[in-house]
């Protein structure tokens, strides 16, 4: 389809959503329905790549914490309608509005989209409850803010595929998002916005499709020296055995990889 005339994003009154934003429990976030103009959800949804596109186009996920899940994060690959919406989150006068809804008076979005861009997640696949990376160590930025944009029409509650926000101790769900068309979701990132998806359970036919975005601050390098991780995943209070054995063997076989891939280094060296 054809590039639409922007906006894309409808008028949305982020000074009176920053007081809602910030003051949201476990942490700030806030859901916007209908977060675009009707023609551009409409457009965007029917650019939607398939799920077998998607698997050929992008990076796929398959470890105990992440399933199922597949990720196109080069914009060059993108329909044009879901590039232009791409541009549209990225632009100077939405991050401006970010800014005014989070408080991040500095905050900057990242036009790479690294771990964002467009995301599909089929049948059985999941996503375990964890907190995200929080620096980009060779830009010097610390992540701030994510964005999801789902474009799941006629989406059943009974097909899972929920984003969950946890409490800090993640004993507590708080909150639980349905990923239905044209719904946003906004959510500060840090060392407590413990937040995954639930199972999707949906048929074989559909699956679960977004665009993500993350946004940043500047930062030092010796902020990232200091506190800089990974993705770090936390068990749900059920998930017993995924506590116990498959996440401890998981980070055993991580850590005997890198093990070893440090050792053929200093072989290859000498």
């Amino acid at each position: 389809m054809s590039v639409l005339q922007t906006p894309m994003i409808r008028e949305i009154d982020f000074e009176s959503a920053a007081t809602q934003f910030r003051a949201a429990a476990p942490f700030p976030h806030i859901c916007f329905d209908n977060f675009l103009l009707p023609e551009a959800a409409a457009t965007i949804e029917s650019d939607f790549p398939s799920f077998e596109e998607a698997k050929r186009l992008g990076k796929g996920f398959s470890a105990v914490n992440e399933r199922g899940k597949y990720q196109v994060t080069d914009s060059e690959l993108f329909p044009a309608a879901i590039k232009q919406l791409h541009e549209e989150l990225q632009s100077p006068e939405f991050v401006e509005n970010l800014r005014t809804l989070s408080g991040f008076k500095d905050l900057v979005g990242d036009p790479e989209l690294v771990g964002g861009g467009m995301h599909q997640t089929g049948p059985r696949g999941h996503l375990d409850v964890h907190i995200d990376f929080n620096y980009i160590k060779h830009r010097q930025l610390h992540r701030r803010l994510n964005i999801l944009v789902f474009f799941n029409r006629d989406w059943r509650d009974e097909w899972g595929g929920k984003t969950e926000l946890w409490d800090e101790n993640v004993k507590n769900l708080a909150h639980s998002f349905a990923p239905i068309y044209n719904r946003c979701v906004i959510f500060e990132t840090s060392e407590i916005s413990w937040h995954g998806v639930s199972a999707v359970t949906c048929p074989p036919s559909t699956s679960r499709k977004s665009f993500a975005g993350y946004y940043y601050t500047p930062c030092t390098a010796e902020e990232i020296d200091n506190s800089g991780h990974g993705t770090i995943f936390q068990a749900r209070p059920t998930e017993h055995s995924k506590r116990y054995v498959s996440m401890p063997v998981q980070s055993m076989r991580r850590w005997l990889r890198r093990k070893i891939s440090v050792g053929l280094r200093g072989i290859r060296q000498k």
